[in-house]
This record gives structure tokens, sequence and C-alpha cells, in this order.
């Protein structure tokens, strides 16, 4: 997976409006924290996590990823009509059918010729969502690509509190859902275009994936609950990041101190302090969000790399590295040359 031909038009991303702070959710748990006698604040002393962002409860995938698009395609100064190819890479979804691609497409108004799909791949969607439209504007078939993310956590906030504050809850069950309060909500868009078309936009390299599907047990979920084994799935998901660090390593010749950003998936404190860790990469060179916005799922790598063009810390020519890591398990570690 590795393209000559791929450059991002624009990346964009939407910040849902609301602030959840770790505190008010464990003033909500209290009883349940009391009767279990819980006394770490697992979500903020431990996750990290201070707040998380959370839309109107009538807000649909659909919605917020119909939102980042148009904010993309504006900054790409791009005719819808151009557009070939439509992903939405939603772990959130409006319903089982139809896909959520095709509400997003029809809220554009895309043309008829426009192909539109969701990828379903946990956290892992987003960098499968470019590689999948990059793989198709490589070969020539499409000038123009847009990939989508929407993430909601309303629901499952509501319904995984309500279980919590119930009177037969146990400590174990009660632990093993404690990772869906980590989750966040928020949008994301890229377009991809052509090269020649964008000869001085940023080059997307590609990059490599592995999997340990053997561990696809360790998180399930629906859109109502989700249940993790935060202790293996670290552990495991660490053991596979270095196995496709290996690979990043050939196949784009990487050395940690030539890159110099790293766009991390932000699950929680621990997470990312193994990962830099482990691969001994420079935390200057890491922009966090998680402790304001939680676990966006596969929004957050487009996400932090949107929110450091805002911020002007991408400079023309940098080596930027995106990680990500998602349930199943599968790994996938990408480059982009700004």
């Amino acid at each position: 997976m590795l393209f000559q031909h791929v450059s991002i038009a624009s990346v964009a991303h939407i910040d849902a409006p609301h602030a959840l702070s770790s505190a008010e959710i464990n003033q909500r748990l209290r009883p349940t924290l009391e009767r279990l006698n819980i006394r770490a604040d697992v979500l903020q002393d431990i996750a990290g996590i201070r707040s998380r962002r959370m839309w109107d409860d009538d807000v649909l995938a659909s919605d917020a990823a119909t939102l980042a698009a148009e904010k993309a395609l504006a900054e790409a100064a791009v005719e819808r009509g151009r557009i070939g190819l439509l992903v939405n890479t939603s772990v959130s979804r409006d319903y089982l059918e139809p896909s959520t691609a095709s509400i997003v497409s029809g809220n554009l108004g895309l043309p008829e010729t426009c192909q539109n799909f969701d990828v379903a791949n946990a956290c892992l969607a987003f960098l499968n969502g470019m590689d999948i439209a990059s793989r198709m504007i490589e070969r020539g078939e499409i000038d123009y690509a847009l990939v989508v993310d929407g993430e909601t956590a309303n629901l499952v906030y509501k319904r995984t509190i309500e279980r919590m504050l119930s009177p037969e809850i146990t400590e174990e069950s009660f632990r093993s859902e404690l990772a869906s309060l980590t989750l966040g909500c928020g949008a994301a868009a890229m377009v991809l275009a052509r090269r020649e078309l964008a000869p001085d936009a940023p080059r997307y390299r590609g990059g490599v994936t592995r999997a340990a599907t053997q561990w696809n047990h360790l998180c399930r979920g629906n859109l109502d609950r989700m249940v993790t084994d935060t202790k293996m799935l670290l552990i495991e998901g660490m053991k596979l990041a270095q196995t496709t660090f290996v690979a990043a390593k050939q196949a784009l010749g990487w050395v940690i101190e030539e890159l110099d950003e790293f766009v991390v998936h932000q699950v929680s404190r621990v997470h990312n302090e193994a990962l830099l860790k482990t691969f001994g990469i420079d935390p200057a060179k890491v922009l966090t969000i998680f402790p304001e916005h939680g676990n966006i799922g596969p929004a957050s790598v487009p996400i932090v790399l949107s929110k450091l063009k805002e911020m002007g810390r991408l400079r023309k020519g940098q080596r930027i590295a995106l990680l990500g890591i998602g349930s199943g398990l599968n790994c996938s570690m990408a480059e982009v040359v700004w």
C-alpha cells in the first residue's frame, strides 16, 4: 500500500459542542462507586481523560460526517460533481441499512457516478478508507475521493450509566464497561486527489498493516454497549504495534528521530505512554487530545492531523507518521509528507 500519485487536498474536523467531564460522570455513578467500594478515579487519574465532547441527542452519525465533509470540500475547493468515491468509516451509524455513506452522499448532493459505501474496522477504519480510496486514485479510476467519519457516543453513555447504576451490577461487570465512558464525539473528513490535480498538497505515501485477529474477543461493542478487557487489549495491542513498526521501517524507511510528527490514535494516557515508551517517541512530537476529547474512535487520527494543520505546526516537507490500532486486533502505520 505505497502510493506515488495521491495527495491530501484537504483535511477537516468538527468538535462536538458540549463538554462532559469525568467529575460529572463520577458524581452520577457515586451510589455504585460507594456500594462497590471503588475509590480510584479510573477515568481521570488513570485514563487521564478529564472531559469528552458530546453532540445534542438528536445528532446522527451522518449529520456529523456531513458537517465535516462540507468543511473539507470547501477547503479543497473541489466541485462535488468530481468526487468519484465516498467512504464512510464511522463506528457509529444511523441504521444497519442503508449505509451511512449513502445518507451522507445524499446530504451532500454527490453525483450518481460517485460510488459510496461504509468501511467498518473499529478505530482503524479511517486509515483503511484512505488506503481504499488511494488505490483507486493510483490506478486512475477516479480523480477525487472523500473519506468521512462521524462518531456519536450519546446513546452508549446513556445506556452504560443506566446499567452501572443498577443495584445488581457487579464490580467485574462495572469495570468491563468503564472503557465505554472514555469515548468521545467528533467528526472528520478528508479529500484525496490525483497528485497532478493537487501537486502542491501534502502527499499520502501509504503504509503497512498487520493483524492479530486471534484477539478479536478483547473488545466487543454495539451501539449501546462496549465490553473490554483493557489489560489484555493493551498488552496484545502493543505486541502488534511492534510487529507493524518493523514492517513500516522496512517499507517506508522509518527512523524514529527523522519523523517530524506522530499522529497517534488516542485511547488514554496509559496507551499513549506505552506507545511512546515502546518506540522512543519524543512526546513533543505528539499532539495529545484525549484529556479533553476522549477516544473518538476512527475519527481520532484525522482530527489530530487537522488540529495540527490549524495550529500551523505542519510545514512543507515534514514527514508525519499516522499510527492506528483497532479492536480485532488490527494495526496500520502510514506516512504523510506535508
